[in-house]
């Protein structure tokens, strides 16, 4: 979408900032930085180690409510204070989060911080995108998913240095970076009169394909590979492998490294090589890692094998993009067939948590067998690709 009014072209930049500090805090930090903290809330007896992976996949649950509500919230609020009430709806969770009151208490705050992820991944590219111009589009989108990145970095770091102090210090520390960036782009999102949001019923729907069809299917799978090294990446290295807090937090830290570098290098692949061909690699790529990781190894090859599974969750997100562009020519239904890639994705996500938090319960609390699961999803999705060609079918 092109900007209509002048004044837009020279506010574009602070727009781009409040949506890379959006994704930062709904889905960098509300989704991701629960992962180092889970070893930690098992340690000092918060909750049980089962309890604690079942409460991680709220957040997944409630993510799939933001992406299914949130254009029907946009269309009643606006999108723009939607966005600001989700920022600021995360950021109170983490607050929230620090007292664990009840086992239910802690369920509601972090499903309502999905809530908040969800929204804000299904609204701010379009808020934010409506305000730059189209020579400049690529570069904004990069930077909006670059903060989800950005905040599995923060938390890699910010988290191990506050559970020093402690466990309730680290939530209220994630409570307080997150309202100071939620104040700081307050102002920054652009003004309701250029937000709106189309109807869905009045987007042209975009016509099924086989093509289309796997390309959902594809991205489901991939986001239910993704969920289990998301839940129990550094719990798996610091008590499954018995590496300690100080090697987990590590490899989180690479698993952030690899999630701001993603976005940039798979897009850059798809530019090169095309969109489907790069989805390939990739899948590949995640499949043999997912499965690696189960092996153990050195402190090295985690690291690695960190990094390049930390990649995937945001850089399949250009990728899939990008293979929608080149199956639907029309803009509108580009957009509508977003929104339902997107409630896919989110879907699977969350039957993907509670699927992997019942199977770790089941095994007694062995990650292998979640990692497994999830390099087979992976690998499903890429054996579907032999009933993908080249052109639009």
């Amino acid at each position: 979408m092109d900007i209509a009014h002048p004044a837009a072209a020279r506010s574009y930049f602070p727009a781009i900032l409040a949506g890379l500090a959006a994704s930062l805090v709904g889905i960098g930090l509300a989704r991701f930085a629960y992962t180092p903290l889970l070893p930690a809330m098992i340690h000092d007896h918060w909750f049980e180690a089962t309890q604690v992976a079942f409460l991680g996949a709220a957040n997944l649950a409630g993510y799939l409510i933001g992406a299914l509500s949130g254009r029907a919230m946009a269309r009643y609020a606006s999108p723009v204070r939607v966005l600001r009430l989700a920022t600021l709806l995360a950021s109170a969770s983490f607050l929230a989060c620090a007292f664990p009151l009840s086992e239910s208490w802690f369920f509601c705050w972090r499903l309502l911080s999905g809530v908040a992820g969800g929204v804000i991944m299904v609204l701010v590219s379009g808020v934010v995108l409506h305000r730059v111009p189209r020579n400049k589009k690529g570069i904004a989108s990069g930077a909006i998913f670059f903060g989800v990145g950005l905040g599995v970095a923060i938390s890699g770091t910010l988290v191990p240095a506050m559970l020093t102090i402690s466990l309730q210090a680290a939530w209220l520390a994630l409570g307080a970076v997150s309202l100071a960036l939620t104040a700081l782009s307050w102002n920054a999102w652009p003004d309701d009169a250029h937000t709106q949001v189309r109807s869905m019923s009045a987007m042209k729907k975009a016509q099924g394909s086989r093509a289309l069809g796997i390309l959902f299917a594809q991205y489901a799978l991939a986001a239910a590979g993704l969920v289990p090294e998301m839940m129990f990446l550094v719990d798996y290295v610091a008590r499954g492998l018995g590496h300690g807090t100080g090697l987990g937090a590590a490899a989180w830290i690479a698993y952030g490294v690899g999630a701001m570098a993603g976005p940039v290098l798979y897009g850059m692949a798809a530019d090169r090589w095309g969109a489907r061909r790069s989805m390939v690699v990739a899948l590949a790529v995640q499949a043999v890692a997912a499965t690696g990781l189960t092996l153990g190894g050195n402190v090295l090859s985690l690291i690695a094998l960190a990094a390049v599974i930390g990649s995937f969750p945001a850089g399949v997100v250009p990728l899939a993009l990008g293979r929608l562009h080149d199956l639907v020519d029309d803009v509108h239904q580009r957009e509508a067939t977003w929104s339902r890639l997107t409630v896919a994705f989110a879907l699977a996500q969350a039957v993907g948590g509670y699927l992997y938090s019942a199977v770790y319960a089941w095994t007694g609390g062995r990650h292998v067998m979640t990692f497994w699961i999830g390099g087979a999803a992976f690998a499903a999705a890429l054996a579907l690709t032999a009933w993908t060609r080249e052109s639009k079918s």
